[in-house]
């Protein structure tokens, strides 16, 4: 696409354009000139157009107009509803498609491939970077509080720029335990996700005390609503640009956007605490979950507030790994005291409790699923 010319009809074409089509000409037509369009026609080789632009009757004329051309470009209409008029002007162009707005720029490369008769390669990442999604069983299992542990031993491994993202949106707990105000606005920024870029993401992130940068939203009860999945699929996109560990606090309620968020994580991590109803809705989820993930992929279920003592009123680990069909792959011993004071004093667990067995067992959870890698001087040195 880098010798081809585009024509954009709508004010945030041109910049969603320009990204799907690196090093492309793109150029840019007013409304009021679609009737009469001040464009050599034998030069272009696409044109996209948003249906709100102009006056339906406009847009069908120029469709009728660059149909009648002698070699008549690719054309892609954006937008949610298409006038009955414009629609029948589309059958008389051989190479026409029609997408839901907004969307992002490697979706309009996708659809734009077959039109234009190239391929689009899978982008290649400049920047490696691991995402883990933290999800509870039930509410009130931890998930929020684990999320955080795992992002303070991240960062105390150094390992690179951690970011948190609570995408519990209407209620999120994440910004209240570490006493940092909520500055993701995400809702200001659905309308047009195709702008949110690094300076954007660094505006809705904020230090959190603990060595990695917390992404949370104002407390809003109408804030699902407000989000689109293009959105948050964009938000975290960039994210993985910018840092190299991002944790997840996905909410436990199902969204639109939930599945893509789960398809695109490294590790899923369901949380559980040791009652029947826990176990068993972890047992579902589970289930529910590993039917979404690619194949061979499976979350991994760490149970909470695991007891010191061997006998008690809650299941043992045993019991609990019958109840949910498989083994566990973590546990958190219970210590309320170091739970209950970090969050009244506004900050992690690791920060005010660093003795507390929670962490001590996060570490070796962390360490689990991100095992260090050992130097080749180093592994001959500890064989011998």
């Amino acid at each position: 696409m880098s010798k081809s010319r585009i024509l954009t009809v709508g004010q945030a074409l041109g910049s969603l354009a320009a990204q799907a089509f690196p090093g492309a000409a793109v150029e840019s037509l007013d409304a009021a000139a679609l009737v009469a369009p001040s464009i050599a026609p034998e030069t272009l080789d696409l044109v996209l157009i948003e249906t709100q632009a102009a006056d339906p009757g406009a847009l069908a004329r120029l469709v009728e107009g660059m149909a009648a051309w002698r070699r008549p470009p690719a054309a892609i209409f954006l937008g949610e509803h298409l006038p009955a008029a414009l629609a029948r002007a589309l059958f008389r162009l051989e190479r026409s498609d029609v997408l839901s707005w907004p969307l992002s720029a490697i979706e309009l490369a996708r659809a734009a491939a077959p039109l234009l008769n190239v391929s689009v390669a899978a982008p290649t990442p400049t920047h490696q970077s691991r995402c883990w999604s933290v999800m509870g069983a039930v509410g009130g299992s931890g998930g929020t509080t684990l999320a955080i542990e795992l992002a303070c031993g991240l960062a105390a491994r150094n390992a690179g720029r951690v970011a948190l993202f609570d995408l519990n949106l209407a209620d999120g707990a994440a910004s209240a335990y570490l006493g940092v105000p909520g500055n993701m606005r995400l809702a200001e920024a659905a309308a047009t996700p195709e702008r949110i870029d690094a300076a954007v993401l660094e505006a809705f992130g904020l230090p959190s005390g603990a060595g990695f940068d917390l992404f949370a939203a104002p407390r809003d009860p109408h804030g699902f609503s407000k989000v689109t999945p293009a959105a948050v699929c964009r938000l975290l996109e960039v994210a993985c640009e910018v840092y190299d560990f991002i944790l997840i606090d996905l909410p436990r309620h199902r969204q639109p956007w939930t599945a893509d968020v789960l398809a695109g994580s490294d590790e899923v991590i369901l949380v559980s605490e040791l009652t029947v109803p826990a176990l068993l809705s972890a047992r579902a989820l589970t289930s529910e979950v590993e039917a979404e993930l690619p194949s061979g992929r499976r979350p991994r279920i760490v149970l909470n507030r695991m007891a010191a003592r061997v006998f008690g009123p809650a299941p043992s680990r045993a019991e609990a790994e019958k109840a949910l069909g498989r083994k566990v792959d973590g546990a958190i011993t219970s210590d309320w005291e170091a739970a209950a004071c970090s969050v009244n004093l506004g900050g992690a667990i690791s920060q005010h409790r660093p003795r507390s067995k929670i962490v001590k067992d996060v570490i070796a959870l962390v360490d689990f699923l991100a095992p260090v890698e050992v130097e080749p001087e180093q592994r001959s040195k500890a064989s011998r």
